[in-house]
């Protein structure tokens, strides 16, 4: 039988996930719960789930799994109280806003034989699985240096309700730094220790967003706007990575690796397909298309796709993990780890000194066709 999922947190991105689970075989949507009683209502209304209270769901029999996607400060708390109640948990990224937040749910986790899994699962989409698969069989040689950016100019311009992203334990780096940090572990392995820069080019951030009912209120930023940091991995590789909302426009490529023998560039991890390039040697550029591969198939947005979005994967394979007692890929201890190296970040650019990363984490084995197919319903 297919685990039965609790929805707590019915913001935006709760549609994808909603909408996503009808792909799935192993896991149905039963109920949702938000603080907001209007937004959990129109969720249940929409998907035709039990509208209950948060506290109802946590501690109802016929709930399996927290699905939760609430703000990142509440991430640590409802994932303890799902874990105190005896649930598994799946969660938005990043795992905690804290790093000690992060360890004291692993461990409880653990103590209680219970599963926490946590986006981003982009990684297990076509074109970031497609990278490791040739990085693993020698394509570029040995991972050598490389670049990730991630740059724009903030959530202000079209999110309802931006503050939380200007806040300590959001920004670029808390933010979309996930979808990087977790591509870059999941093709290198961990990161053994980190140095950084940091600043913020606006003291405040006007809401522009049309249709907001924040629209012109000013947001105070609390936490930093742009962040330049080398990264070294156990493997040897070293990555700099950018992430800044300070910036208009740019020209940087999102993923780009360099081996002893050959040149990579990754598409943007926010989504899961895209195309990998190559550049053997001296040799240009070749493009390899993902998107007849499985979960690389643009399907977002339904009416005009054109980019390749399956979250809820990571939760389907958490799912598939439970019912045949495997490991799941998009793991706690990877979120762990993701999370001490984007709070070293921030730690050796207020301090100016190298941080070591002390949390470290397995890569998860690749997701081959045969059980990305038996993931589907």
């Amino acid at each position: 039988m297919p685990l039965r999922v609790g929805l707590i947190g019915c913001g935006n991105i709760s549609d994808i996930y909603l909408i996503n689970a009808a792909l799935f075989r192993d896991y149905d949507f039963i109920a949702c719960a938000d603080l907001k009683d209007g937004a959990a209502q129109k969720q249940a209304d929409k998907y035709g789930l039990q509208k209950r209270s948060i506290d109802d769901i946590l501690t109802a029999d016929d709930i399996d799994i927290i699905l939760n996607l609430t703000i990142p400060e509440a991430h640590a708390g409802v994932s303890m109280s799902a874990i105190e109640a005896g649930k598994h948990v799946y969660g938005e990224k990043p795992l905690a806003t804290r790093l000690t937040d992060g360890v004291k749910l692993i461990e409880a986790a653990r103590a209680k034989g219970l599963r926490i899994g946590t986006a981003p699962d982009t990684v297990l989409g076509a074109s970031i699985q497609d990278a490791r698969r040739r990085i693993d069989a020698g394509e570029i040689g040995k991972p050598l240096l490389g670049t990730a950016a991630v740059m724009g100019h903030g959530m202000e311009a079209w999110h309802p309700n931006p503050e939380f992203f200007f806040k300590p334990g959001a920004g670029p780096v808390f933010d979309m730094g996930p979808y990087y940090l977790t591509t870059l572990v999941t093709l290198l392995g961990p990161v053994a220790s980190v140095v950084a820069l940091s600043q913020s080019g606006f003291e405040e951030r006007i809401v522009t967003t049309e249709g907001s009912p924040f629209n012109g209120q000013r947001i105070k930023v609390e936490t930093p706007t742009s962040i330049q940091a080398l990264l070294a991995f156990r493997s040897g590789a070293q990555i700099a990575f950018m992430a800044s909302w300070d910036v208009w426009a740019h020209g940087q490529l999102p993923l780009e690796l360099h081996g002893t023998t050959a040149s990579m560039r990754v598409p943007d991890p926010n989504w899961f397909g895209g195309e990998v390039s190559l550049a053997a040697g001296r040799q240009p550029w070749v493009g390899h298309a993902t998107s007849k591969d499985r979960f690389g198939e643009a399907n977002w947005p339904k009416d005009a796709p054109g980019v390749a979005n399956y979250r809820g994967l990571g939760l389907a394979d958490m799912a598939r993990g439970i019912l045949d007692k495997r490991p799941h890929r998009a793991n706690g201890e990877i979120g762990l780890h993701v999370l001490a190296v984007m709070e070293g970040i921030l730690t050796a650019a207020a301090e100016s000194r190298t941080v070591a990363i002390e949390q470290s984490c397995e890569r998860p084995a690749a997701l081959g066709d045969t059980e990305a197919r038996g993931l589907l319903a």
